[in-house]
Protein backbone atom coordinates (compact mmCIF):
# COMPACT_ATOMS: atom_id res chain seq x y z
CA UNK A 1 0.00 0.00 0.00
CA UNK A 2 1.28 3.51 -1.13
CA UNK A 3 0.54 6.74 0.73
CA UNK A 4 0.24 9.71 -1.18
CA UNK A 5 0.17 13.14 -0.17
CA UNK A 6 -3.31 13.45 -0.89
CA UNK A 7 -3.81 10.34 1.11
CA UNK A 8 -2.66 11.15 3.96
CA UNK A 9 -3.64 14.56 3.73
CA UNK A 10 -7.66 13.08 3.73
CA UNK A 11 -6.29 10.86 6.63
CA UNK A 12 -5.63 13.88 8.54
CA UNK A 13 -8.41 15.74 7.48
CA UNK A 14 -10.65 13.00 8.76
CA UNK A 15 -9.12 12.34 12.25
CA UNK A 16 -9.59 16.48 13.19
CA UNK A 17 -13.10 15.99 11.73
CA UNK A 18 -14.02 13.39 13.52
CA UNK A 19 -12.18 14.86 16.58
CA UNK A 20 -14.25 17.60 16.21
CA UNK A 21 -17.28 15.92 15.56
CA UNK A 22 -16.59 13.91 19.05
CA UNK A 23 -15.52 17.24 20.78
CA UNK A 24 -19.67 18.96 19.35
CA UNK A 25 -21.11 15.99 20.88
CA UNK A 26 -19.46 16.13 24.30
CA UNK A 27 -20.50 19.66 24.23
CA UNK A 28 -23.58 19.07 23.38
CA UNK A 29 -24.56 15.92 25.73
CA UNK A 30 -23.16 18.49 28.50
CA UNK A 31 -25.44 20.95 27.54
CA UNK A 32 -28.16 18.46 27.43
CA UNK A 33 -27.23 17.59 31.14
CA UNK A 34 -27.39 21.60 31.92
CA UNK A 35 -30.67 21.87 30.29
CA UNK A 36 -32.25 18.79 32.16
CA UNK A 37 -30.76 19.67 35.76
CA UNK A 38 -32.38 23.29 34.94
CA UNK A 39 -35.71 21.90 34.04
CA UNK A 40 -35.81 20.35 37.46
CA UNK A 41 -34.42 22.98 39.32
CA UNK A 42 -37.51 25.19 38.02
CA UNK A 43 -40.29 22.35 38.45
CA UNK A 44 -38.71 22.18 42.29
CA UNK A 45 -38.85 25.94 42.34
CA UNK A 46 -42.40 26.28 41.25
CA UNK A 47 -43.89 23.56 43.25
CA UNK A 48 -41.94 25.17 46.55
CA UNK A 49 -43.04 28.63 45.75
CA UNK A 50 -46.64 27.93 45.15
CA UNK A 51 -47.58 26.91 48.40
CA UNK A 52 -45.67 29.82 49.57
CA UNK A 53 -47.88 32.07 47.48
CA UNK A 54 -50.73 30.57 48.62
CA UNK A 55 -49.70 31.18 52.27
CA UNK A 56 -48.66 34.37 51.48
CA UNK A 57 -52.10 35.51 50.19
CA UNK A 58 -54.26 34.21 52.85
CA UNK A 59 -51.56 35.96 55.48
CA UNK A 60 -53.05 39.31 53.28
CA UNK A 61 -56.25 38.23 53.24
CA UNK A 62 -56.33 37.99 57.12
CA UNK A 63 -54.26 41.03 57.68
CA UNK A 64 -56.63 43.19 55.39
CA UNK A 65 -59.59 41.96 57.81
CA UNK A 66 -57.96 42.62 60.87
CA UNK A 67 -57.13 45.86 59.21
CA UNK A 68 -61.09 46.31 58.71
CA UNK A 69 -61.38 45.60 62.76
CA UNK A 70 -58.83 47.99 63.68
CA UNK A 71 -60.37 50.77 61.28
CA UNK A 72 -63.85 49.79 62.81
CA UNK A 73 -62.29 50.43 66.19
CA UNK A 74 -61.11 53.67 65.58
CA UNK A 75 -64.42 55.07 64.27
CA UNK A 76 -66.04 53.57 67.09
CA UNK A 77 -63.51 55.32 69.66
CA UNK A 78 -63.70 58.67 67.86
CA UNK A 79 -67.42 58.41 68.07
CA UNK A 80 -67.16 57.97 71.55
CA UNK A 81 -64.37 61.04 71.78
CA UNK A 82 -66.71 62.82 70.23
CA UNK A 83 -69.70 62.27 72.86
CA UNK A 84 -67.36 62.60 75.74
CA UNK A 85 -67.02 65.93 74.64
CA UNK A 86 -70.42 66.75 74.40
CA UNK A 87 -71.33 65.38 77.42
CA UNK A 88 -68.68 67.85 79.03
CA UNK A 89 -69.84 70.20 77.55
CA UNK A 90 -73.26 69.92 78.51
CA UNK A 91 -71.97 69.34 81.87
CA UNK A 92 -70.37 73.06 82.05
CA UNK A 93 -73.60 74.58 80.24
CA UNK A 94 -75.97 73.06 82.80
CA UNK A 95 -74.41 72.43 85.65
CA UNK A 96 -71.15 73.81 85.75
CA UNK A 97 -72.62 77.72 86.70
CA UNK A 98 -74.80 76.70 89.33
CA UNK A 99 -72.01 74.18 90.76
CA UNK A 100 -69.78 77.11 90.71
CA UNK A 101 -72.89 79.46 92.39
CA UNK A 102 -72.97 76.92 95.18
CA UNK A 103 -69.58 76.46 96.08
CA UNK A 104 -69.27 79.74 96.05
CA UNK A 105 -72.22 80.47 98.46
CA UNK A 106 -70.83 77.62 100.70
CA UNK A 107 -67.75 79.53 101.17
CA UNK A 108 -69.59 82.59 101.39
CA UNK A 109 -71.57 80.93 104.39
CA UNK A 110 -68.66 79.12 106.19
CA UNK A 111 -66.77 82.20 106.32
CA UNK A 112 -69.02 84.15 108.10
CA UNK A 113 -69.93 81.26 110.75
CA UNK A 114 -65.91 81.80 111.14
CA UNK A 115 -66.00 84.94 111.65
CA UNK A 116 -69.18 85.14 114.01
CA UNK A 117 -67.35 82.25 116.10
CA UNK A 118 -63.93 84.42 116.00
CA UNK A 119 -65.81 87.90 117.20
CA UNK A 120 -67.78 85.44 120.09
CA UNK A 121 -64.92 84.10 121.38
CA UNK A 122 -62.74 87.46 121.13
CA UNK A 123 -65.66 89.19 123.23
CA UNK A 124 -65.86 86.56 125.58
CA UNK A 125 -62.23 86.40 126.46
Amino acid sequence: MEWTLGGIAGLVAALAFSYLVIRLAGLIAKAGKILDETRTTVRTTTENVQPTLVKLTDTVSLTNDQLARVDGITTQVGVMTTNASALTGLFAATLGGPLVKVAALSFGVRSAVAATRSRKRQAAS
